[in-house]
């Protein structure tokens, strides 16, 4: 069987990742919510977060801006996932199937994941106002219908280089995100595989090498994400940058405000 083309491994990232959304964008949404908290209101742990999302917006309120999420899976994890798996198994074959280093595995999950970003950055923003309007006062919210109203409105309302705000912080924890968990999966499934004789295609090794790479990737990613969930829902003038923003944060909420 011939080795797939880089859109077919694009195509299937994109429909794992619209499959996996539908599972898990109620998490999406408590995390930009928890980010992005009501004016004045007491922070909240995620089931008091659940709590108040459901008693104000019923069960549907947790798969608010779900259109969104498909968005992001169909730009941003096409381009992460198609690039990654593409540019592991050139390499992989160039050193006639020699496991790559650690660090080559990190450094093609941070370039994929840079790449990705800058291509999803309009659905990011896209989620992250989506799934954070209901947080903000009635006057204030912006009710988009689905995610390509969303795009459309912000590229005419608020000029097409909104799409990008909060771009840097979105490369950063692309990067972050994704050096972790794909180059950390696939070393994981070669340790189980060497040291535990595992099937490395077995369900049970991409599952336990999976979850404990989410674990590193969403630790080292989510200071960055927490940024750029502030910048992309604010008003234009509220941050000066990425690093003012993350000074601000700290400054008004404590630096465990980043995680």
């Amino acid at each position: 069987m011939p080795p797939l083309s880089l859109p077919e491994r694009g195509a299937l990232g994109a429909a794992a990742g619209i499959g996996g959304s539908c599972c898990c964008h109620p998490f999406d949404v408590l995390r930009v919510s928890m980010q992005l908290p009501p004016p004045g209101s007491a922070p909240q742990g995620i089931l008091g977060t659940a709590r108040t999302i459901v008693a104000r917006d019923g069960a549907a309120g947790l798969y608010s801006g779900i259109t969104a999420a498909w968005l992001r899976q169909l730009t941003y994890g096409s381009a992460r996932l198609g690039i990654y798996s593409y540019l592991f198994n050139m390499r992989n074959q160039g050193r006639g199937g020699a496991p790559l280093p650690f660090a080559e595995k990190l450094a093609i999950g941070s370039f994929a994941g840079a790449v990705g970003a800058l291509v999803g950055n309009p659905a990011e923003l896209a989620l992250v106002r989506m799934s954070g309007d209901n947080n903000l006062a009635p006057e204030k919210r912006r009710n988009y219908r689905h995610s390509i109203d969303c795009v459309l409105r912000v590229a005419r309302e608020e000029g097409v280089r909104t799409l990008w705000r909060g771009s840097l912080p979105t490369v950063f924890r692309a990067m972050a995100m994704n050096s972790c968990l794909l180059g950390v999966t696939s070393e994981s499934k070669e340790r189980l595989a060497t040291g535990w004789g595992m099937d490395p295609l077995a369900l049970s090794t991409i599952f336990l090498a999976s979850f404990s790479a989410s674990f590193f990737a969403n630790a080292a990613a989510m200071p960055f994400d927490v940024v750029k969930s502030r910048i992309q829902s604010a008003e234009a003038g509220v941050y000066g940058g990425m690093v003012d923003c993350a000074r601000k944060s700290v400054g008004q909420d404590g630096v465990m405000v980043l995680w």
